[in-house]
Parts: C-alpha cells; structure tokens; sequence
C-alpha cells in the first residue's frame, strides 16, 4: 500500500487498528522483564506511537518510525502531551537507510499490514536496522482466511522460515491483546545472530 493510502487513513481517522493504548503483550513482556538491558528501539510502523510511549516510560530510548505524516505529527502530539520524551521520524522502513542501528526493534501488526510481496524486504530491514546481536520483538496478527488485505495472514510457520536463518527464537508465546484481537496475535522473541 502506497504512501497515500495510509496518510489518507490517518487524515480521514479510518484506524481500527488504533486502539488508544499500546500492545497489551508489549505492556507484559515489558513488566516481565524489568532485567532486560534498556538500550536504543526503533519501532517501525510506529503509528501514533502508543508502543514507542510503553518504551520510553520503560526506560529505553525510543524511536518510532512511519511514512505518514500525520501519524507522525499525532505521535509526537500524544508524547508531548504524556510528558515523555521519543523521537518520531518520516521514514519507508522497508527501503530506507535506518539513521542508526538499533539495540531493539519492536513491530506491532507491520508485517501483516504490508503487501505480501515485500516481505523478503520486510526480513532484509529488520536485520539493516538492528545491531549484530539485537533483539526483535514482534506481535503478529494471525488471521487465517484470505482476503484483500490489509491485514494479509500469515503464520507461526511462516514468521519461523522467513526468520530463523538469520535470528535466534528465544521464545514465542500467545500474548494478552485487545478484546476484539483476542486469540488472533502470536509474539516472538528474536535475537540476531552475529
């Protein structure tokens, strides 16, 4: 989906996947792992941030990523007026350069809300935009039956083949999520290899 179709969402208010709030399984794994070394995340497809948020209030330093204007300007909007410091930048996450490497990513739902022919793409950005050894974090959307997208479907099977090659699953699991998401997300714990 083009540049066009998301800012046109986000300026139209057609979000059903904004839920005012951030991954419930973020928000867990987060509180579960007060140990985990806080370090620099990136998080593409940040939307209006609310993940970028649990990450900065957590301690990280947080960046959240998009390439619709307006989700960035509500995202910056929404962390002033939290009291929380995060950058928010423009950016393609699966053709740009990333402004630095990560010692953390974080998807919510991207993987599943672009095309399905760009996932190769999708796997190569990942591994460009975290360090040697990074952790990604990822909550999938599983959803079994065909449609026109976006969300396209995919699987545990799926996310594992694309993935494992070039990171270490050091977990996945079923998260808590949104009521009407209930039964329909799966989370993984990558770290990369090398």
């Amino acid at each position: 989906m083009s540049r066009d179709y998301w800012e046109n969402r986000y300026q139209t208010q057609d979000m059903g996947w904004e839920k005012g709030a951030p991954s419930p399984g973020l928000v867990d794994f987060l509180a579960a792992h007060p140990e985990l070394p806080r370090g620099t995340v990136g998080v593409p497809g940040c939307g209006t941030g609310h993940d970028v948020r649990a990450f900065a209030q957590a301690g990280f330093a947080a960046y959240g990523f998009d390439f619709a204007p307006s989700a960035i300007a509500q995202a910056e909007q929404k962390t002033q007026a939290a009291g929380l410091t995060a950058q928010f930048h423009l950016a393609d996450f699966l053709s740009a350069a990333p402004p630095q490497q990560f010692d953390w990513l974080f998807e919510h739902t991207l993987f599943c809300a672009i095309q399905p022919s760009e996932r190769d793409a999708y796997v190569r950005a990942v591994r460009r935009w975290l360090k040697p050894g990074g952790t990604y974090l990822a909550v999938n959307y599983f959803i079994t039956e065909a449609n026109a997208g976006p969300p396209w479907p995919t699987t545990r099977a799926e996310q594992v083949q694309r993935f494992s090659p070039h990171f270490d699953l050091l977990a996945d699991w079923q998260p808590r999520s949104y009521p009407n998401r209930e039964g329909r997300e799966w989370m993984f714990w990558w770290r990369a290899k090398g």
